[in-house]
């Protein structure tokens, strides 16, 4: 691997340390480490550093964290002993300012920014994307064109840095959250004006919890990182909001005319197992079979001589003409043309006809970037689908109406994707049918699971579902003998069918548990229920002299959400602005001014740090399971805030 001068230079700052002072660093190192995992936490940092007798102030011990960690590519945030001692050897060995240097590279559209450690041959580098930071700001500038509260941003410039500056103030993170999944955000409690530090950091909280509640991963992604203006962390939270917002509709409860997407021989629920992905994949060779040219098998290879894209713009086209949607021809005559970056060039001006010319240059086309291609596709998809709805397809399959997702399944799935679970949860029943994802939940609350005894894909064509029925076995022994959940009549079978009933009521109890164990950490480890949490919130609310007690999480008078905005009133005072808040006249709320002060709650709630889940409906319809989950987060917060007093 190539080694930066600057990389080999600080070779000579590298100081040698004896056999007694690495022992003292094992030492406390293995102190900080208390579940002997092998690595430390980057928040651990510091403690490790006074285990260690070498105190730095806090500041640059986060600079130290950031700088060191931006080449992490499992996105783990973890540190090993070899990797400390190789921070503490180049810091005892000169000024961090000069052994952290920030180096700035650029090749072939990767830029590559990060501290560069001399015992490294990686060094900590970490890389983003020219070509997807200008198919990103030129996303944002044309969706957020007419946004008033973004005037002062747009539009960026795509070929410098404004994109890393433009999150700072978190207005355009939010509206692109919006933008992606409509009123997730009451745009009320946005700070838009006299925006000091404080005021940016409340967005950027929003934004982080409202990204999470509709899936987004954001566990490594903090407010301080987003205003510094770290490119990876940037990119790769703008990247996910776009891509559930790209995915939204690629789902046959959306658009039934997908139904006609089924091949000879398959049944409608195999169709609706598919990711957006995969359906995507099937929407295009949909099309090209209809054009009578050779279909697709990835957005990567198969589509850089643009030949797969001219014949689906044609025959997209053709649709919409059909339709009597809108009158473009497709030129196709320049689909032979030698040189592929002009071809991919033509392509694009017609896909521009459509006014589809978004997140693809014809070098992205030409060099096979998957990410961007996809995102092309789908964009496509969502303005221009072409399809027809049938009533009857060619399979006898009728398509009666297809129920939607409802509140409680998009919440667990997102709780689920928020996570970081893989691979992404698209189809709650389908897609947790073999038990991995289960298993990963487990752990996320502390339930060991035995990897050995897991089967793991690719699985078998004969015997494969046999592999998947054993998984969730286990996951029914681990939930009933190790978690101690209410399993009742569940077994594996009704999960590997993908048992609605079933699959909810093990689902609950992991988010339950997850919810309380939260809970119970910032507690000291005191056990929590429903009980505590109840008495915590009638506790806080007289202490305020509020009088929106409630008697359970079934009370009704939760459907007003007044309990939960006098609640975020008590441990927050000042953020709610009381002119938005709705009260009962004459005792009655109407049912458009209980949703504004749900959606006005929800929001108010993670705005001031609290990881909510919870939708508006949830509180007008006091669904008590997404109530508790709501005062249980907001406890959380609270608890969390005082232990940092």
């Amino acid at each position: 691997m190539k080694v930066h001068k600057a990389e080999a230079t600080m070779e000579h700052h590298v100081t040698q340390i004896s056999r007694d002072d690495l022992e003292d660093l094992r030492d406390a190192f293995n102190k900080i480490d208390i579940d002997n995992s092998g690595f430390v936490s980057d928040f651990e940092l510091q403690e490790l550093f006074r285990e260690a007798s070498f105190s730095l102030p806090g500041y640059k011990v986060r600079q130290i964290a950031e700088t060191f960690l931006a080449g992490d590519t499992n996105k783990d945030e973890k540190i090993s002993f070899e990797e400390f001692v190789s921070i503490y050897q180049e810091l005892k060995g000169k000024e961090f300012s000069e052994t952290f240097r920030k180096i700035i590279t650029r090749r072939d559209g990767i830029r590559s920014f990060g501290g560069m450690s001399g015992n490294s041959s990686e060094g900590t580098q970490h890389s983003y994307s020219d070509e997807e930071k200008v198919a990103f700001v030129n996303w944002i500038n044309k969706a957020l064109a007419k946004d008033e509260d973004c005037k002062h941003l747009l539009p960026m410039n795509p070929d410098d840095e404004s994109l890393f500056a433009s999150v700072r103030d978190g207005i355009l993170l939010c509206k692109m959250i919006n933008l992606s999944q409509p009123d997730t955000i009451d745009e009320r409690v946005i700070n838009t004006k006299k925006l000091a530090t404080f005021k940016m950091t409340e967005n950027l909280v929003l934004a982080l919890n409202s990204a999470s509640a509709i899936g987004c991963t954001v566990v490594s992604i903090d407010a301080h990182g987003l205003m510094a203006g770290k490119p990876h962390l940037v990119l790769g939270l703008l990247w996910q909001i776009i891509k559930v917002g790209l995915f939204a509709d690629i789902e046959i409860s959306r658009n039934e005319a997908l139904i006609s997407l089924l091949t000879d021989r398959e049944d409608l629920d195999h169709l609706m197992s598919l990711s957006p992905e995969d359906l995507l994949l099937r929407w295009v060779n949909y099309h090209l079979r209809n054009a009578g040219t050779k279909t697709i098998s990835n957005f990567s290879e198969d589509i850089k001589d643009s030949r797969a894209y001219f014949y689906l713009l044609d025959q997209i086209a053709l649709q919409e003409a059909n339709n009597y949607k809108m009158n473009v021809k497709i030129d196709m005559s320049d689909l032979n043309e030698r040189d592929l970056e002009r071809r991919a060039e033509l392509m694009l001006r017609q896909a521009a006809r459509l006014d589809c010319r978004q997140f693809v240059t014809p070098h992205d086309v030409t060099s096979g970037n998957s990410k961007l291609n996809m995102a092309f596709v789908a964009n496509l998809y969502n303005m221009h689908p072409g399809l027809q709805k049938a009533q009857m397809n060619g399979n006898g399959i009728e398509t009666a109406h297809i129920e939607p997702e409802s509140n409680e399944e998009k919440t667990f799935r997102n709780w689920m994707n928020s996570l970081g679970v893989s691979p992404y949860v698209n189809h709650l029943y389908c897609d947790l049918c073999d038990g991995l994802i289960i298993m990963q939940l487990y752990e996320k609350v502390n339930v060991p699971v035995n990897w050995k005894k897991v089967n793991n894909p690719p699985y078998p064509l004969l015997g494969g579902n046999m592999k998947k029925l054993e998984n969730c076995n286990y996951a029914v022994e681990l939930g009933r003998d190790v978690a101690h959940f209410s399993l009742v009549g569940i077994g594996g079978v009704n999960l590997n069918e993908g048992s609605r009933m079933h699959t909810l009521a093990l689902v609950w109890q992991l988010m339950r548990k997850h919810t309380v164990m939260v809970l119970s950490d910032l507690g000291g480890g005191e056990k929590v229920g429903d009980q505590s949490i109840l008495n915590w919130v009638n506790t806080t609310l007289s202490q305020k002299r509020k009088d929106s007690q409630i008697s359970s999480f079934k009370d009704k008078r939760i459907s007003t959400s007044l309990p939960v905005i006098d609640l975020i009133d008590a441990i927050a005072p000042g953020t709610i602005k009381w002119d938005m808040v709705k009260r009962p006249e004459r005792g009655w709320l109407k049912d458009a001014d209980k949703l504004n002060n749900a959606k006005y709650a929800i929001s108010l709630a993670r705005k001031i740090g609290a990881r909510v889940y919870t939708q508006p409906d949830d509180l007008l319809e006091v669904n008590p399971k997404m109530v508790m989950t709501l005062f249980a987060s907001i406890m959380a917060h609270d608890s969390e805030k005082k232990t940092k007093r």
